[in-house]
């Protein structure tokens, strides 16, 4: 048995979800309301210390961490490879991976906007700023790496930083993000989203969807 822990609008959650359908595995959901705080409950702090989504049961092992998932998956279940190729080539793909889950992502998500706005009075508009300000330099980063003959970040088939990509390019959005300053991101985001495990992955089709 295979359950994750999630909320349908987390980006690492979104991260594992893609995962979990490009490798064809049958899972359970288990829905965590994020702004209701139920990731801090007495029950999910036992079954994750952390407190954060998302979260992997698999068998009788528990991962958390949206990368060290992922890569867990990778190792038991290899097709697709999410990390293929030489040793230089899953390094480079880690990079472009954590450049987006470790440098962009945490300074943008929920628990630090609301910290911005509990601690420091920001109102929304001052929070986005805030966002676009870790967003934009490190889209450019990733602009600059890609190569305009593949079809994907790394290559031309479906790696680890592809699975970052689309959720944090969704983010974004949110934070009202001039994208057009990459059309190479935006490019690779298109091809990925003919992809279905890309697709039935999108928060929106997601059974707690909130609409917006």
């Amino acid at each position: 048995m295979t359950t994750l822990y999630g909320f349908w609008r987390s980006t690492a959650a979104w991260r594992v979800r893609i995962a979990l359908h490009l490798k064809k595995l049958p899972h359970e959901t288990i829905l965590l309301s994020l702004p209701a705080g139920d990731q801090n409950s007495e029950a999910y702090m036992a079954v994750n210390p952390q407190g954060l989504v998302p979260f992997l049961r698999h068998e009788e092992v528990g991962v958390g961490q949206s990368l060290a998932i992922i890569e867990y998956l990778d190792e038991l279940y290899p097709d697709p490879l999410l990390l293929p190729g030489t040793a230089l080539d899953r390094a480079k793909a880690r990079a472009m991976a954590q450049l987006i889950a470790c440098d962009i992502h945490p300074l943008n998500n929920l628990r630090v906007q609301k910290y911005l706005k509990a601690e420091f009075s920001l109102d929304q508009s001052r929070v986005d700023v805030w966002a676009r300000h870790w967003i934009e330099p490190g889209f450019q980063a990733l602009e600059a790496q890609i190569d305009p003959q593949t079809d994907y970040l790394m290559g031309n088939c479906v790696t680890l930083p592809d699975l970052c990509l689309v959720p944090q390019l969704y983010n974004a959005r949110r934070v009202s993000t001039d994208l057009t300053r990459y059309p190479g991101l935006l490019a690779i985001e298109a091809r990925l989203a003919d992809i279905p495990a890309f697709s039935a992955s999108h928060p929106d089709l997601q059974p707690d969807a909130v609409p917006v």
